[in-house]
């Protein structure tokens, strides 16, 4: 049984962690995440029928956008926007070449689009585009943007003023195919992929041109198997709601997932997007019947569950028959899986995770977890 004692540091530790990020930008949430695609109107599609992606909006040729495509897919709190240029001398056009399918802009939901720009560039953050406010019959819409790792970029977005569908230049979007969704709630965590020596960078990068704060930092003893290893920062805004692990390769006897990602990738860039749902067990069983496919978890695992994390609600049997994995920290538990990567490039994937008290990232897990990803690269011969 945990001790009480524990618990209260433990609780005193995340204050103090929150305490310190800064409260010069804060961050309401993750508006939305772009990403960059070949194809948006099949991508959007992948996305509805098999992670239950609702439609919201969309912007084209029809409403008198000439360079790119933009379909804008909604569950939960979680907004997708998949964006395809239309002709090959477009700048979106030379991401997807270089990158595959790829998130290109984490948009973060804010107050003052123009005070977050000033504050940050203020403090070193190199400008992605300048404040712009965008009009339509339903009011505006302020946005800036600043450079992060490798060509991934962060706007923020200020809609206090505008009660469109989506943004200004976008119209609803009407579908005749609507699948159910699988219970998909908010973003609880997007991971950077930055290069050897980057992490310390980055995390710093955060910090000072952020204002957030270190909340668990992982070295290779923590996230190591036989073969690889690499190295983890979690940097968190003031309120908890945003929060980055940065990772980078660290030395082992074969080549890492960090590794293979920026090799495929051909830089950093973010790796995966952890989904929260409130009910895992359904929302897996929902997503395996529609075809998505999750790291095997070798079964051997499940046997220390009971020992290691104590009583749980769920059936232990049903978790493996999904290869749904456990984990318990100071505050609770949590369930976590992993799908394989979402394109033929092994670079992006989702995490899905239920958090039942846990703050944490499933330290427990990582073994187990990295295990499995040393056995998909050993299969495609990149190990």
């Amino acid at each position: 049984m945990t001790n009480l004692s524990t618990i209260t540091d433990y609780n005193y530790g995340l204050q103090k962690i929150f305490s310190e990020a800064d409260d010069f930008l804060p961050l309401l949430g993750t508006d939305y995440v772009e990403l960059y695609v070949g194809n948006a109107k099949q991508a959007a599609h992948y996305y509805k029928t098999a992670f239950g992606f609702q439609s919201l909006a969309y912007a084209g040729l029809e409403t008198g956008l000439r360079d790119r495509t933009s379909y804008v897919l909604q569950q939960g709190k979680i907004r997708l926007v998949l964006t395809t240029p239309l002709r090959s001398d477009n700048p979106i056009a030379e991401h997807i070449k270089k990158h595959g399918d790829a998130v290109k802009v984490i948009a973060l939901w804010v107050d003052d689009a123009r005070d977050a720009f000033r504050e940050t560039v203020s403090r070193g953050a190199k400008p992605y585009f300048e404040p712009v406010v965008e009009k339509d019959a339903f009011g505006e819409v302020v946005r800036a943007g600043i450079h992060t790792y490798g060509d991934t970029v962060h706007v923020f977005v200020e809609r206090k003023n505008y009660q469109g569908i989506f943004l200004p230049g976008f119209e609803k979007w009407e579908s005749e195919y609507s699948p159910s969704d699988t219970g998909l709630q908010y973003i609880d965590h997007m991971v950077g992929n930055v290069g050897w020596g980057e992490m310390n960078t980055w995390a710093r990068f955060y910090n000072e041109v952020m204002g957030f704060a270190n909340l668990i930092s992982f070295d290779d003893k923590d996230i190591s198997t036989e073969y690889s290893a690499l190295m983890s920062k979690v940097m968190t805004n003031g309120n908890g709601r945003i929060k980055f692990p940065i990772n980078e390769p660290a030395e082992g006897k074969k080549k890492s997932q960090i590794e293979e990602f920026i090799d495929f990738f051909e830089g950093p860039g973010c790796q995966h997007i952890a989904v929260a749902t409130n009910d895992i067990v359904h929302t897996i069983t929902e997503m395996r019947k529609r075809g998505v496919e999750f790291l095997h978890v070798p079964g051997a695992y499940y046997d220390t569950v009971p020992e290691r994390v104590g009583e749980i609600a769920e059936d232990l049997r049903r978790l493996k028959e999904l290869g749904i994995m456990v984990d318990r920290d100071e505050e609770g538990y949590l369930l976590q899986i992993f799908t394989r990567p979402v394109e033929d490039r092994p670079t992006m994937f989702f995490e899905i995770i239920q958090r039942k008290g846990a703050k944490s990232f499933g330290k427990g897990n990582f073994k187990a977890l990295f295990e499995s990803i040393e056995a998909e690269q050993a299969r495609r011969g990149t190990l």
